[in-house]
């Protein structure tokens, strides 16, 4: 396989603050993988370990890449990037007083990106058109949904192969939830990403995802590895669902 994300036996917190207890999970080639779980229960935690902003206490993150292997625990956030590996933050995170096309172009500053900024602006704002339209105006000045059009497009324009994407419905309305999740789907067919996405909202993230995980205070308390056996989860049955 030429691709593989591993995330084995993880702790990792805040000072004193103990936030993810032994967590394992794999993302493979190919699929969009589903971290759920309600506010607080260690999601952003766990990206933020595996794009080296937060150095875990124990356990390893391993990322596999044509045949190389990449300890992510020992890698500054910088040379992760360098991988192919991007993340769209929770609350987007933008350069508010730059262009939207400048924030763009920030995000192809990695070498391998270099080569197709062209392309890869196009794709992007033939996927995003409101991105076109205002490519002049100032991020901060953008809508909640465009912004996050922004951050998810900023992180396309470095040419991911593995692309973390952190609570993308937060702060939108249903539809422009719905809209966005499609646009996820839209960008893994294009780009042949691979995808793993926390979320709370089961409804939208189950309609792209090939499987999923359930984090409950911090630690994995389901695994389903389809989408039909997540869904048949009491877990999922009691937390999203409303039995």
């Amino acid at each position: 396989m030429a691709l593989e994300l591993t995330v084995d036996r993880l702790d990792a917190g805040y000072g004193a603050v103990r936030a993810l207890h032994s967590v394992s999970l794999t993302v493979r080639e190919g699929e969009t993988v589903a971290l759920l779980g309600t506010n607080g229960n260690g999601k952003s935690t766990l990206m933020r370990c595996v794009m080296g902003l937060l150095r875990p206490s124990s356990g390893s993150i391993t990322f596999q890449l044509d045949g190389q292997r990449y300890d992510l625990a020992r890698k500054a956030p910088q040379e992760i990037v360098n991988l192919g590996i991007a993340m769209v933050a929770e609350g987007r995170r933008l350069f508010p007083k730059m262009s939207v096309k400048d924030n763009l172009l920030l995000g192809a500053y990695r070498q391998a990106a270099r080569a197709g900024i062209e392309r890869n602006l196009a794709l992007c704002y033939e996927t995003f058109p409101v991105l076109a339209e205002r490519s002049d105006q100032l991020a901060g000045d953008l809508s909640g949904g465009q912004q996050q059009m922004l951050a998810i497009a900023r992180a396309i324009m470095s040419a991911p192969r593995l692309l973390l994407i952190d609570e993308p419905s937060v702060g939108l309305s249903p539809v422009l939830v719905k809209q966005t999740i499609d646009m996820i789907a839209d960008l893994k067919q294009r780009f042949g990403l691979t995808v793993l996405m926390a979320e709370q909202n089961f409804h939208e993230a189950s309609r792209i995802a090939d499987r999923g995980y359930i984090i409950v205070q911090g630690a994995i308390a389901f695994e389903g590895a389809n989408l039909p056996e997540l869904q048949q989860s009491e877990l999922v049955k009691n937390y999203y669902l409303g039995a």
